[in-house]
């Protein structure tokens, strides 16, 4: 727990003096998605760019 503790406020240094609540929502948020890609692409769940295109390609050509 105090990494989390220690994450949020290294976060809180590195925002502007006047930012609002909303802009510390917003870049929580923001943290929170990045680190949960990373430990997608850390477990293997992602897909690659040639996967994606092969998808996109069936989904438009119906």
């Amino acid at each position: 727990m105090q990494a989390t503790k220690q994450e949020v406020a290294d976060l809180l240094k590195r925002l502007l003096d006047d930012c609002t609540i909303e802009d510390v929502q917003y870049h929580l948020h923001v943290f929170q998605e990045i680190k949960l890609s990373l430990k997608d692409l850390d477990e293997g769940r992602f897909y690659t760019h040639e996967e994606v295109e092969k998808k996109m390609l069936k989904w438009l050509d119906t």
